[in-house]
This record gives structure tokens, sequence and C-alpha cells, in this order.
């Protein structure tokens, strides 16, 4: 029965990883062909895009906080690690403990505020392109919440069960034996 309930939340996991890695790279090709458009546009037409700067910005802002989500997952947060390594094993084990609380917290807080401050902007436009203002702080509670996922399982100790290595791609040798 757990083994069954840890397999359905590492398929979870995979899906939802796969989703937000492979959202943020097409968002990163999209970004670059919009800038890319403009240099050439400005350059070579001497003409401008009106919208390619608002949706450009956009689009950064998105993927950095789905940067923060995928950083999170990875451990690749900011820690100091200069004397993690000299306390004894039970200091580390609480300093873990500490930093999983700590993430879940930003988790929390990326969720709530960014959900305020998405209900609070839905009644703006952003100016070029007349979206409404709140497309652009979205992600932010899309990424806390993300946060708060990979860091519970973490906590459930499913970590090591997952299909992703350091890269974000999924390993071969998985893929191989299915």
């Amino acid at each position: 029965m757990l083994k069954g309930i840890k397999k359905v939340l590492i398929d979870i996991f995979n899906l939802f990883y796969k989703v937000i890695y492979g959202y943020a790279r097409w968002v990163l090709a999209v970004v670059i062909v919009i800038i890319c458009a403009q240099v050439f546009c400005r350059n070579i037409l001497r003409t401008n895009i009106r919208w390619n700067q608002e949706v450009a910005l956009l689009l950064t802002i998105w993927m950095a906080f789905l940067g923060i989500a995928i950083g999170a997952e990875k451990n690749l947060h900011i820690g100091v690690e200069l004397f993690y390594d000299k306390f004894p094993v039970k200091i580390r084990n609480v300093m873990d403990v500490l930093n999983r609380i700590i993430t879940l917290l930003v988790g929390a807080f990326f969720t709530v505020y960014g959900v305020r401050m998405v209900l609070s902007t839905m009644d703006s436009r952003l100016p070029v392109t007349k979206w409404p203002s709140s497309l652009m702080y979205i992600m932010i509670p899309v990424s806390g919440i993300a946060i708060i996922y990979f860091t519970v399982l973490d906590i459930m100790g499913l970590k090591e069960y997952k299909k992703t290595d350091d890269a974000g791609k999924f390993n071969r040798e998985e893929e191989e034996k299915e």
C-alpha cells in the first residue's frame, strides 16, 4: 500500500517537474526569438515591434520564478556551506530540518502574497498589449506551490526516488528500463 502511494507521488512529481522544466525552456526560447526579432526589425527594417519589451519582460519574470522553483527542488538556493561540514551529524540534521522549514515558509509566502498580488492587479491592464496586469505576477503563486510540493516530497523522503538528475533531465537508465 505504502509503495503504491510512493509510486503515485513520484509519478506526479515527475510529470509536474517535466511540465515546469519544459515550460521554462519554452519560455526562454520565446524570449530569445522576441529579442532577436526586435534587433532585426530595429537594425535592418528600421521599425519597432511595440509589444516586444512588455512581452519579453513578462516571460522573463515567469521564467525567473519557475527557475526559483526548479532551484528549490535541486537545492540550488543560497546556503551557508562554509561551516556545515565541520558540524557533527546531529547538528547537520537539525540544520537540514531548519533549511526545509525555511524553504516551506518561502513557498507559503510566495503562494499567499502572490495570490494577493494577482487578485489586486486583475483590474489593471498592461499599457501596450492591454493584457491583465495579473499575468505579470501569476507565476509567483505557481512557483510557491511548486516549492511547497517539492519540499514536502523531500521531507517525506521521496527525493532519492525521483527520476531527475542534477541537470534536470530524466535519467537515461530509467528510460532504457521502460
